[in-house]
């Protein structure tokens, strides 16, 4: 009997120690009312900030709720456990805030550790949870060892606590009052962590936002050159730069010196449609690095002028005659081209267009559309060409001569051994700017014998006749004869026999 009285009163807490757990309780309590007022101001000033800018706030607001709800579901828990104790000792009429058997050493280690149904284990587990998500809200190292040490459910190691589990070091033992107050510093912990992660939320709104001193106004065009009938279109805008910190601007992969303050220009040696590709980095306020990627299509055209001579403008009926359509500022695989009044056909060929007319005397009206920058097709307008017949070809005699092409059109000496080994005669339009071929399907020479006589050889293909060769045989040098009465056919189709007479002298 003696050892057990001695242990009772070992285990005796005086009044003014239990009563020392009281003011520290309401302390506590105070500090934590004025916490949660502060939290419950920030959370009202950030759903200001979301309802007036949802976008830009929207993440974080989301966040904030969420430690909120987590926050509140800790809180209220630890609440519950508090007034379980209390209602443990004091019965259902207990009271968290008056409590009579503060002396009590049972109450707190049932509630808490009783086998199966004791609530530490799962208080234990949510107050580790709850550090662990609230830490990695929180940027500032001082602030998360603070969080962390606050919620600390470590054991000390000491020789009275080897064998300790945490709920047991804190509940096992432990006066009703002393109990009660260990939780309301636990509320007051998550006040003051749920706190920290509404500042740096809050912070973070505008952490991410480019600090300026220079606001100016830009007109960005889609094309400085506009066709008349289309539209002029540009974007409007309001920049903002920091002219103490400037970007760090990528093109191709390579960075643009600093000195260039954004200006790029490029050397433009090939024709077709390109895209200037990169990028930039800032760094921002909260030290992450912002990039923003940019994209510019442009196109590069031969410069060009169109100029025609109005008494020129002429197409060959029947002919394939080749035209180049272009439009200033636009691609040539932009443009399209038509006949508007049905007299011949078009059709593209490589960078050009080939004009077949149908009808001689009927002018060919060419309408002409451009796609533009926008997507629009744009009328560039109908221009008219008169049509002509293909004039008549001069009959020649093509051979080689040293590698090169010659054709002997008279009035000059022609080696015999040239004309002995020419198969016959040809008929184009050869001026220096056509260079358009017929078929000849029948000429007439003309002879002259020792008496003066004419002696006519008449060929119906465009070859010489045996008789034709073996009179060439007989010339002598200084000798002549005429090639005339030429028949010959076009592309145009059209058959005509030639007026030219093609003199020939025999060296």
């Amino acid at each position: 009997m003696y050892i057990v009285l001695m242990a009772m009163l070992a285990l005796n807490v005086s009044s003014d120690v239990l009563k020392g757990f009281s003011l520290v309780d309401e302390s506590l309590d105070r500090s934590t009312s004025n916490s949660t007022s502060q939290n419950n101001a920030m959370y009202e000033e950030l759903r200001y900030y979301y309802e007036k800018n949802p976008e830009k706030v929207a993440q974080w607001y989301e966040k904030a709720m969420n430690v909120k709800m987590r926050s509140d579901s800790l809180y209220d828990y630890v609440d519950y456990l508090k007034r379980r104790i209390v209602v443990e000792v004091d019965g259902e009429d207990g009271n968290v805030d008056d409590i009579q058997n503060k002396e009590d050493l049972e109450a707190a280690s049932y509630v808490m550790l009783a086998p199966k149904r004791g609530e530490g284990q799962k208080l234990f587990e949510s107050v580790n949870s709850y550090r662990d998500y609230i830490i990695d809200l929180v940027q500032d190292t001082v602030q998360r060892q603070i969080i962390n040490d606050n919620l600390s459910t470590s054991v000390p190691k000491r020789e009275d606590t080897l064998t300790k589990n945490w709920q047991e070091y804190m509940f096992e033992n432990v006066p009703v009052a002393a109990a009660v107050t260990l939780l309301t510093k636990l509320q007051n912990d998550i006040r003051y962590a749920e706190g920290e992660v509404i500042h740096t939320l809050m912070n973070n709104i505008d952490v991410g936002d480019l600090r300026v001193n220079q606001v100016n106004a830009y007109v960005i065009p889609n094309s400085q050159t506009v066709v008349r009938g289309g539209e002029f279109k540009a974007n409007i805008i309001l920049a903002a730069v920091d002219s103490t910190q400037k970007p760090n601007i990528y093109v191709g992969g390579k960075l643009l010196p600093a000195e260039n303050n954004g200006s790029y220009s490029l050397l433009c040696n090939s024709i077709g449609d390109f895209t200037l590709n990169g990028y930039m980095e800032l760094m921002q306020g909260d030290g992450t690095m912002l990039r923003r990627d940019f994209s510019q299509p442009y196109t590069v055209i031969e410069p060009t002028a169109t100029v025609s001579a109005t008494m020129m403008n002429v197409l060959y009926a029947g002919y394939d005659n080749p035209l180049s359509i272009s439009v200033p500022g636009v691609a040539n695989s932009k443009i399209t081209a038509s006949i508007a009044n049905g007299n011949g056909t078009i059709t593209s060929s490589g960078d050009g267009y080939i004009i077949k007319p149908a009808t001689v005397g009927k002018d060919v009206v060419i309408a002409v559309n451009a796609q533009m920058n926008d997507g629009r097709t744009q009328n560039m307008g109908e221009y008219s060409f008169r049509v002509r017949q293909l004039p008549d070809p001069t009959p020649f005699i093509e051979y080689t001569d040293k590698g090169t092409v010659q054709r002997y059109r008279g009035g000059r000496g022609l080696p015999k051994s040239v004309l002995m080994n020419t198969d016959g005669i040809i008929a184009a339009i050869d001026d220096g700017l056509l260079n358009i071929g017929f078929r000849v399907l029948g000429f007439e020479t003309v002879f002259f014998d020792n008496m003066g006589n004419a002696v006519p050889e008449v060929s119906k293909s465009s070859s010489f006749t045996e008789r034709q060769k073996d009179m060439f045989r007989r010339l002598s040098r200084g000798k002549r004869f005429y090639i005339s009465r030429v028949k010959a056919i076009g592309p145009d189709g059209i058959e005509r026999t030639l007026p030219t007479t093609l003199e020939v002298i025999v060296n």
